[in-house]
């Protein structure tokens, strides 16, 4: 308990958010009756049940066993890269991609006791890939899971409107990675001890896995989260303590946040304005208010004045590269590796990639809309 304590005292984040709430209160046209109902409670069981879900499978340590495995498979820092890489964005689109950066990056981190390989740059391109990958699935990160129970789709017809922007962003993510990185060899010490992993754990939380987006398709998502938990109290109670429930508040508070500032006298004549706007206007605002306050409370802000269209969608995803608050997962990710230089280097490809991502995704979507 002591540690969970712990966890909610050094966020950061979580105090900024909390002090926000504060002072937009004290300005704010609200009751205190409309905060419970201003939070989206079915995203925030559906993230506390992935949250549960992939503890569970990361305490298995079968992606840890993977991973080494597949190391001792690699010769050269540009198929190693490619592979973190790809990697990554294959577990976000069904892990979330704060979850599989705790996967992807601590075993990256392990490698600079044995190679030369720019380690820190290839945090970089793991934060990155996660964005590209996530944005595929309704669960691959929070404003998609605020998206698609917003706008009412089926699992697959979700999935289908952002595979044409997923498809190109890891396609030039990965030829990006391929450029990035040397033929050099990467040299692993001799006789690497294997990783040992729980077999049940993870077969286990697989199959719960599985029911659970089974659940969601069924308007189940509480009851499934009640299964999890009790999965867990009988399974491997510590989970639930190492669960981030710091961040569940984070998202709880992010929903409140975002609710005064609708309600301030100032800012209600502007965002009454906004569905006036044309689709250009729109995209760009998304995309811009996520490099300032992060795509998820973008999501949140813009949500409760324009419906859960596709456009939206592949906007605030993309607000996820540029600047680093674009995405809680790049902030995430640089904080992992502990490197002071990090902080500036991700700019150098986050920036360009934000570039590319705007005008590439904008020409997509028309011709698809000319289609």
């Amino acid at each position: 308990m002591g540690s969970l304590l712990r966890t909610f005292l050094h966020d950061r984040f979580l105090q900024a958010l909390l002090a926000i709430g504060l002072v937009t209160s004290a300005f704010a046209d609200f009751h205190y009756r409309q905060l419970a109902a201003a939070v989206n409670w079915k995203t925030i069981v559906t993230l506390a049940c992935l949250l549960l879900l992939t503890k569970g499978i990361e305490s298995s340590g079968y992606f840890d066993f993977l991973g080494r495995r597949l190391i001792q498979h690699f010769r050269s820092q540009r198929s190693l890269a490619l592979l973190m890489v790809s990697a990554s964005a294959l577990l976000a689109t069904f892990l979330t991609n704060d979850v599989a950066l705790f996967i992807t990056v601590p075993l990256t981190l392990t490698l600079r006791k044995f190679t030369r390989l720019p380690v820190s740059r290839l945090v970089i391109f793991e934060a990155l890939a996660v964005n590209a990958g996530s944005l595929l699935t309704p669960i691959g990160n929070p404003q998609n899971i605020l998206l698609w129970n917003q706008g009412g789709q089926g699992f697959f017809q979700f999935i289908g409107q952002m595979l044409p922007l997923a498809a190109l962003l890891v396609a030039a993510l990965l030829l990006l990675t391929f450029f990035s990185f040397s033929k050099r060899p990467v040299q692993t010490p001799q006789g690497m001890a294997a990783s040992e992993w729980q077999k049940g754990l993870f077969i286990q939380c697989a199959a719960l896995y599985l029911a659970f987006v089974i659940a969601l398709e069924l308007n189940l998502a509480l009851y499934a989260l009640l299964l999890v938990a009790l999965f867990f109290l009988w399974r491997a109670p510590r989970i639930l303590l190492l669960l981030d429930w710091s961040l569940l508040a984070v998202f709880i508070l992010m929903f409140i946040d975002v609710f005064l500032l609708t309600r301030l006298p100032l800012l209600s004549p502007l965002l009454q304005q906004i569905p006036h706007w044309s689709e250009t206007e729109r995209y760009l605002l998304a995309i811009g208010l996520s490099q300032v306050i992060s795509n998820v409370p973008a999501t949140i802000l813009l949500l409760n004045i324009l419906p859960a269209s596709t456009l939206l969608a592949w906007a605030v995803n993309i607000g996820g590269f540029g600047l680093l608050p674009g995405s809680l997962a790049n902030l995430i990710a640089l904080r992992m590796a502990r490197d002071r230089r990090i902080w500036w280097q991700f700019h150098l490809f986050s920036l360009p990639m934000l570039v590319f991502a705007v005008v590439a995704a904008w020409l997509l979507f028309l011709l698809i809309d000319a289609i």
